[in-house]
């Protein structure tokens, strides 16, 4: 086993360079040999299997019931239509389901962990995917490992192995050990990091030595079987719904069958009827249509730079009332720039001069410089934006980093800590050793004895620490983000521990983050929609204070807290004050989780923003947790529910009104269909109760839904949405599907429709001098007057689809072309329903025939009433809104 083995050993059975890594020619081979490096997933289901799970439902077994019966009495037209109802029902339902599949898979491709590694002599960051043993990866704080290593190298690297060992503390990893003990547990295999684990602390290099489900996680992967497709919260809501639905008309189906024995009916006809009935009844098409609306609608999300892990996600976006947003990088551009720099007694502006002549300036920018793992080459820089805006300086002066580290190569370093706030380096200088430590004001001047002036060591007196805190504070004011730095000099290398005592402070550096042009106007069309903006900052008060009051987040230095005042509340106390603070600034994690709970414990749906290991904890507290795609980690990726794939914050406004109208298309699709489905119940309803002839046949119902449940309730979920949606307030998350008037509107629709379909009917028999009480009516006007029926019923839901764009404005408001989809399934719903009736075999076989001219436009006016009527009602909801 490799952690029995010395490094030098893995690296020659692999055939690997710990300096270079592999070629590009060896990866390809190892890939064909290994394959990628990912555990395998559950079989994929085939268009056979998707196709036999559609037809998993007991409507469907009912229908196939009575296919069989009508078969066995002769009625073969019938039980072909019949039969090619459920087959296109189930083929649609296939399309949508593998739609939807793919959508997913291509969110999930674009959120797949990446990893850092030696390949060519360069170092790349790759799919975690394409990683082949042998490859020489490196790893930092917030990675997660990609592949199971043998380390070989390490500086004060922890991995948390939860995933595999159970114990939540960090384990501590040491590279150069060897465990002999072929037996010895994962847990004490310090030599080794293994795949799906996450290094926390410190940095490492380590080569792949096992890949995709050879890995040890590969192993458990073997074992289990996890199916992780949940519905989301409003899926389950509609399932329910259509149990209820289901129930209801059930009941509703007994007591047609009830009457009809009672009214002496033919016992066949109302059976098929009554099943029919069923199937219009319950909108089975509910949970696929829901599926396919979300898939498209996080597709669409990706489209603006916002990847959804997690379907319900979308749902909660449009409940989300606060935002918590880092300032650096979200509502900034994160592109830092020193702007000032202050040695004792001497300030100093960045300007176009590219001289620095005071030997204490020098010093800082070298230290600084020193201190940095960034790089800065041909304007462009890589590493952390503070780091670079540090080399940047030195660029502008002439003092090139990798010159510098020729001359002072690093030979230790002490990783930043969010707790110290401090991260230290040590050079090599000639024959002695310089240690440089940098980080915020506050923590270096605890830890430093002298100072520089004019090139020489003095004493840190109060009073130089004053003007130090002073002129940091005058710096702060004017939103620029200080940062320190001090050094000493050793004669010996020292290790971590000693470095940070004893320090001689050199100076400040004053740096700024510009916000972005577009944030400002984004937090005001936030504020329109209800939802308050809060900037959450390890930066100063004052700093932060002065950005977001220039974004328009906070108006008074009151709204503003610090970390440390945080502390200071109990959770009760904190959440009482928390809906008056707009900034926390100096903020560690553990306070990031606090405020998020303290929102949330007044009744608050928050959207909280994270880019670290330890941003963890609160991203998942957090209502939507959501990771930066440029600066996170994969830690804070893998806690979120959204990714940003720019950083940026007017990407999360954007996402809130996508998810809002993406609920919106839902409940616009639900509660279409729900009135075209009630419409057809109150048409057979009538006829039954009141003992006239049934306006619609079996077949004719069967057909009229699947037109209704496919196209039009799809190209709703796929409206554009609603301009004006973020100038409404946030939806309650606990509020009904059918608030805000939505029920009593399916309600109105399904009674217009099915009163229409009846008015129809009862148009046809009077043509023919019948009416709806007649006895003994010919079969070729019952005919006619059923085709009536039939065409009001189709044409009158699908323009009534028109209406459902928006529950107050006309469709002349929203542009009837809007959505070319809509229109398009209406033109496909109108020629479907006139080949029905014009083409001999489809008429025959649905017992309808063609209609005279005249009666066509009677038929098109009737359809049009419920549009009409809707439009009208609309007329007097505007009204009264533009009252309240």
């Amino acid at each position: 086993m490799w952690f029995t083995k010395e490094i030098q050993d893995v690296l020659k059975e692999y055939d690997s360079n710990e300096a270079t890594g592999l070629s590009s020619q060896e990866v390809k081979l190892r890939l064909e040999k290994y394959g990628e490096n990912k555990l395998k997933s559950k079989p994929k289901k085939s268009f056979f299997q998707l196709f036999l799970s559609q037809l998993k439902d007991m409507l469907i077994y009912v229908l196939l019931g009575a296919a069989a019966i009508t078969l066995f009495i002769g009625e073969y037209v019938d039980a072909v239509i019949i039969l090619l109802v459920v087959i296109l029902n189930a083929v649609i339902g296939v399309v949508q389901e593998y739609k939807a599949e793919k959508a997913v898979e291509a969110l999930q491709k674009l959120s797949n962990p990446k990893a850092l590694v030696k390949r060519d002599g360069q170092t790349l960051e790759i799919q975690a995917l394409e990683l082949v043993p042998g490859d020489i990866v490196i790893l930092d704080a917030g990675r997660f490992v990609p592949a199971d290593l043998r380390l070989i190298d390490s500086a004060n690297l922890q991995i948390e192995e939860s995933a595999l060992t159970g114990e939540s503390v960090p384990s501590e990893k040491s590279a150069s050990e060897i465990y002999p003990n072929l037996k010895t547990p994962l847990g004490d295999q310090s030599n080794m990091a293994f795949m799906s684990t996450i290094a926390t602390y410190g940095r490492g290099e380590g080569i792949v030595v096992a890949t995709g489900m050879n890995t040890e996680i590969g192993k458990i992967a073997q074992i289990l079987d996890e199916d992780n497709n949940e519905l989301t919260p409003l899926q389950v809501r509609l399932e329910e719904l259509g149990k209820t639905l289901g129930y209801i008309a059930i009941g509703i189906c007994i007591l047609i069958f009830a009457i009809a024995l009672i009214q002496k009916r033919d016992l066949f006809e109302m059976f098929l009827t009554a099943i029919s009935l069923a199937v219009a009844a319950i909108p089975e098409g509910l949970p696929a249509i829901v599926a396919i609306v979300l898939a498209i609608g996080v597709t669409r999300m990706s489209k603006i730079n916002a990847i959804v892990k997690k379907l319900p996600a979308v749902e909660t976006l449009g409940s989300v009332n606060i935002i918590c947003s880092d300032k650096t990088g979200t509502l900034t551009q994160n592109k830092m720039k020193v702007m000032k720099y202050y040695t004792l007694d001497n300030l100093n502006e960045v300007d176009d001069n590219n001289e620095i002549n005071n030997p204490d300036s020098i010093k800082l920018v070298q230290g600084m410089i020193l201190s940095s793992d960034a790089t800065y080459e041909n304007n462009e820089g890589t590493g952390d934006p503070t780091e670079i805006a540090l080399v940047q300086l030195g660029d502008h002066y002439g003092i090139i980093k990798s010159k510098l580290n020729e001359t002072y190569p690093r030979v230790g370093e002490k990783p930043f800590d969010s707790d110290r706030k401090l991260m230290s380096t040590l050079v090599k200088s000639n024959d002695k050793f310089l240690v440089y430590t940098k980080g915020a004001l506050d923590s270096l001047l605890k830890i430093s004895t002298h100072v520089i002036k004019d090139g020489k060591s003095i004493p840190l007196t109060e009073n130089y620490k004053s003007e130090f805190i002073k002129t940091s504070e005058e710096l702060s004011n004017k939103a620029l983000r200080i940062l320190a730095l001090a050094y000493k000099e050793v004669e010996t290398e020292i290790s971590s521990d000693e470095m940070e005592n004893d320090l001689t402070l050199i100076g400040i550096v004053g740096m700024m983050d510009p916000p972005r042009l577009e944030v400002k106007s984004s937090i005001e069309t936030a504020k329109k929609a209800g939802i308050t903006p809060i900037m959450i900052t390890g930066d100063h008060k004052t700093t932060a204070f002065a950005i977001a009051k220039e974004l328009g987040i906070a108006d008074d230095i009151s709204q503003a807290i610090m970390g440390t005042e945080i502390d200071e509340y109990t959770d009760e106390e904190f959440s009482k004050l928390i809906n008056k603070i707009k900034v926390f600034a100096r903020v560690s994690p553990e306070h990031k989780v606090k405020i998020v709970k303290a929102f949330k414990s007044q009744g608050n749906i928050v959207s909280m923003t994270g880019d670290g290991v330890n941003d963890a904890p609160s991203l998942k507290t957090a209502d939507i947790g959501v990771a930066m795609g440029i600066t996170g980690t994969d830690v804070s990726k893998g806690a979120s529910d959204m990714i940003l794939t720019d950083d940026n914050f007017t990407t999360i406004v954007h996402a809130i009104e996508e998810g809002r109208n993406i609920y919106n298309n839902i409940k616009k699709s639900v509660v279409f269909l729900l009135s075209c489905n009630l419409g057809e119940v109150v048409t057979i309803l009538l006829s039954i109760l009141f003992f006239w002839p049934v306006p619609l046949l079996p077949t004719q119902i069967l057909w009229i839904n699947l037109i209704t449940d496919t196209l039009p309730a799809i190209s709703l979920g796929m409206d554009p949405g609603d301009k004006d949606v973020m100038n409404k307030k946030p939806r309650n998350p606990k509020e009904s599907f059918f608030a805000h008037g939505a029920g009593p509107r399916a309600i109105m629709g399904g009674i217009l429709i099915g009163l229409l379909t009846l008015g129809a009917f009862f148009y046809g028999l009077y043509e023919h001098g019948y009416t709806l009480g007649s006895r003994n009516i010919p079969e070729d006007v019952l005919t006619y007057a059923r085709t009536m029926a039939f065409v009001v019923l189709a044409a009158s839901q699908l323009f009534y689809s028109l209406a459902m764009r928006n529950p107050t404005k006309s469709i002349f408001q929203i542009g009837i072309f809007s959505n070319l989809y809509l229109i398009g399934a209406i033109i496909i719903g109108f020629i479907l329903q006139f080949s029905v009736i014009s083409i001999p075999f489809l008429a025959n076989a649905f017992k309808v025939h063609n209609i005279s001219i005249q009666d066509w436009g009677l038929v098109i006016l009737f359809a049009l009433i419920p549009l009409m009527i809707n439009e009208i009602v609309k007329i007097f909801l505007r009204k009264r809104e533009a009252r309240i």
